[in-house]
Parts: C-alpha cells; structure tokens; sequence
C-alpha cells in the first residue's frame, strides 16, 4: 500500500523540499508514498484569486476564508475518500507518536496548511478536520509543521527504515525520552564511554539504557515523567492503583 500525502497549500513549491532527500525521498522514488501539493488559490472564485479576508471583530492581519478552504479540502476528499484530514495550526492539539504511528499505518492524509492569522473557525465546525500542533511556538505557516508531520510518518512505512525494528528504542517510542549514545573513538577530549557500554553484558547494558531513558525524562520532560508514572500504576482493568507507602 502506497501512502498517500494531498497537501492544501498556498506554496505548492515547499513540497517535497526537504522530504526529496534521504530516506524519505528514496522512499518517494521507490513509490512507497506519493506527495500532491495542491494550490488552494486555485479554489478561489474572484479575479485576484483571494483566499483570505480581515477578521472579523477588528485586529491584526488576515484570516483564511472557509468557503475556499472548504471547495479545496472537499476537492481532495473527493479524490482521497476515507482519510483523515488534518489542519496545521498552533490551536490544535499536540502531535504525538502514537498518532503518527496510526497515521503512517493508513492509507494516508490530507494536510491542510494554515497561514496568516489562522482559519475561519467555522470550517471546522463544517467539516471533520484534526487540527494538529507541533508544538508551543508560532511558525509562518503550516507548510512547515506538514513536512515534520510527513517526515514522521514515512520514515514508519515499511521498508522505508533499514530494519524493522530501527525506531523501537527511540524517544516517544515507549513514553520516555531514549537513552543516550555514544561511539568511536573510546576516549575524546578526555571523555570515555561508559565502562557498562563496552563490557558486552547485554543485560547490564539493558539495564543501563533503562534507567538512564527514565533519568533524563524526569530532569528533562517533567511531564512525559509524569504521564509515564502515570501509566505504571495502572491495574489491568485500567483503574488507578494506589502506590504503596514506604
């Protein structure tokens, strides 16, 4: 199955950019996905082509109009029934691994890029569109926040990462941040690796990598800590178990 990528954009040119290269554009050349950058000016019914209006209330900026952005995201719905359809926008809710994994597991998606001040709310209320974060920080626009999307998402594809199991330890991967790395040479700047890394116990070694991944997640990512603590102290039927006093 070829995973299908249909981005809604005013720069069509943005795209594969960054993803042409490296696995991911080996990956586009294999067929092992497909990327449609499609101009949503082209939705547009007025001689200047216009897609966006001021907002309404008064304030800064523009806002991208629904009615264009709703003939673009059914025009790609009608050539790409059954996927999801997700917005780029700093009001969604945070991308996580989880989701990427059950997106890259799909057929695909249709991305919808948001620019200037954002979107008129009522396209959402309209239509059942995901609108998707990449984080607490403003970008120019969702262009950007698509390419990390499709990023994380095709480097999942099968066969698009060496080995199976390639991205199993990684951060995100089981709620912690991953363990650090090290390799050649043994000693740099009067740094070793850690004797643990090169005495070829791999239980010790396992073990090592443990609790360093749940060391940094708790001094770095207080609230992945928090959440994978969290997750610990479930029962089987899913109800919260008290933890024991000492």
């Amino acid at each position: 199955m070829t995973f299908a990528a249909t981005i809604l954009t005013l720069y069509p040119e943005m795209f594969p950019g960054p993803l042409g290269l490296s696995l991911a554009g080996r990956a586009l050349g294999e067929g092992k996905w497909v990327c449609d950058p499609v101009q949503i000016r082209d939705f547009a019914t007025d001689r200047h082509r216009s897609v966006d209006d001021t907002p309404a209330g008064g304030g800064a900026g523009m806002v991208m109009r629904a009615d264009v952005l709703a003939r673009a995201v059914d025009h790609a719905v009608d050539r790409q029934p059954g996927v999801p359809v997700l917005a780029m926008t700093p009001r969604g809710r945070p991308l996580t691994q989880a989701r990427v994994r059950d997106l890259a597991a799909g057929p695909g998606a249709i991305i919808l890029c948001g620019r200037f001040e954002g979107i008129d709310e009522r396209l959402f209320e309209a239509r059942p569109i995901e609108p998707v974060s990449i984080g607490d920080y403003i970008l120019s626009g969702g262009e950007m926040a698509a390419l990390v999307l499709l990023d994380a998402c095709i480097r999942l594809l099968p066969g698009v990462m060496g080995a199976a199991s390639s991205g199993d330890e990684e951060s995100f991967e089981s709620g912690l941040l991953e363990y650090p790395h090290y390799t050649r040479p043994a000693e740099w700047e009067g740094r070793t690796i850690p004797e643990v890394l090169r005495s070829g116990d791999h239980a010790k070694i396992e073990a090592w990598r443990t609790a360093m991944a749940e060391t940094d997640t708790r001094l770095r990512r207080p609230d992945l800590w928090e959440r994978h603590e969290g997750a610990r102290v479930q029962s089987p039927s899913g109800a919260r178990q008290q933890k024991k006093e000492r």
